[in-house]
């Protein structure tokens, strides 16, 4: 190997282990990173809430179906289950929420509650912390009258990211940790 070799090597090896040390999450940053993550998952029970309520305009709910689906990764995919249905369905984070807006009732009233973590945030390989949050979604749907003609409760479990990232504010580069929402797979559903 020629000097050069072993001087490059040399220093990227040490601008690896810099760029990792910087970004271990300090348990102050940890917990603002928790708590942006699970406001964010707030944020979603509310979209929710907007785009199944029956008297949401098809233009407000579209708008707040744009908004909902900036909190998620790419690709990420919601399931759906049903007490009739033994299999959980996955739809993409989009077409998830169309589907939530055709619903057959007249009314549709979605809660979530008992919003916590399960798992701490692990580091990935490639810096990203990933980590999970369970929700407890109860759904009730009503019909023309006003009865109740659907009633389930679905434990689902939130994969959350956190990834560094970086902007440019004022001609400064700055870091920040940034959290997008994942995969939400159901655990079980009941009556």
């Amino acid at each position: 190997m020629s000097r050069k070799t072993i001087i490059l090597a040399v220093f990227f090896g040490l601008f690896a282990s810099l760029s990792l040390s910087a970004q271990d999450i300090s348990p102050e940053r940890k917990q603002a990173i928790d708590s942006l993550a699970l406001e964010k998952v707030r944020d979603l029970s509310k979209y929710i809430s907007i785009i199944g309520n029956k008297s949401t305009p098809w233009s407000e709910a579209n708008r707040v179906i744009d908004r909902a689906e900036e909190l998620f990764m790419a690709g990420a995919e919601m399931g759906v289950s049903s007490l009739y249905q033994s299999d959980v369905m996955y739809f993409k984070v989009r077409q998830y929420f169309e589907r939530l807006m055709r619903l057959n009732y007249d009314r549709v009233e979605i809660e979530w509650y008992k919003i916590e973590y399960v798992s701490d945030l692990q580091r990935q390989p490639d810096g990203t912390y990933v980590g999970v949050i369970t929700i407890f979604q109860k759904f009730k749907g009503f019909d023309a009258e006003g009865n109740l003609v659907y009633e389930d409760t679905t434990k689902k479990d939130i994969t959350v990211y956190v990834k560094r990232k970086e902007t440019q504010i004022g001609g400064r580069l700055i870091g920040f940790w940034d959290v997008l929402l994942g995969d939400i797979r159901v655990k079980e559903t009941r009556k």
